[in-house]
Order: C-alpha cells, then structure tokens, then sequence
C-alpha cells in the first residue's frame, strides 16, 4: 500500500497549475521557460535532470514536485537503483546543510554572550 494516491494527487496538481494558469497565464508561462531552459543546454539528459529534480525535490519537501518528477523519471527509463543513489545525495546534502548551519547557530549563540 502506498502513502498515498500518487497517481491521484499528480492530477490535481496539474490541474491546479492548470486552474492557476488561466488566472495568471504569464506567471506559469515563466515558470514553464525556467524549468525548460536547462534542457537547452544540452550538457545533462532528460533522464539525469529528473533525478536532479527528485533530489532537490525532497530537499524542499514539495510532494508534488515529486510526484510529476517521478513520473517523468520513471517515463525516462530511470531505475530504482538510479532514484535511490541520486536521494542518498540529498540525504547527505541535506545533512551537511545541517551540520554548516549548526556551526552557524553555535556561532550565534557565542555572539549573543558577549553582548555588553
């Protein structure tokens, strides 16, 4: 059983950009030229991008980034193998981030002792 109806949520997301692009047809319109100008390039895949995309993904934690880009992924070709190394680089990204910014606040709360 899966957490959730991927499948599901994935089409009332694109219908809610959808629904947002008929209200505001510009800003998706920008939107859709950000997200297809790397592709441009030409110096990655399709299939390498989405899983860019999944790692970034659930660094922001916007499930429905990740239900378009697992599908798109897996519409690629992507393996499970591939998916899981590419999360194993957001994980430890991820906890880097942690652990810079723990240096960070232990910076900060040195600052905040030698306030006069």
């Amino acid at each position: 059983m899966h957490m959730m109806d991927w499948n599901t949520y994935r089409q009332q997301v694109l219908a809610g950009v959808g629904g947002l692009s008929k209200l505001s047809p510009e800003t998706v319109k920008g939107y859709a030229g950000l997200s297809g100008a790397g592709q441009k390039t030409g110096h990655l895949d399709a299939k390498t991008r989405e899983l860019i995309a999944l790692a970034v993904a659930v660094s922001l934690r916007c499930d429905g980034c990740i239900t378009v880009h697992a599908d798109a992924a897996r519409k690629l070709g992507a393996s499970k193998e591939e998916l899981a190394e590419a999360l194993g680089t957001a994980i430890a990204v991820n906890a880097g981030a942690a652990l810079v910014y723990s240096t960070r606040t232990l910076d900060a709360f040195d600052a905040a002792g030698e306030q006069g």
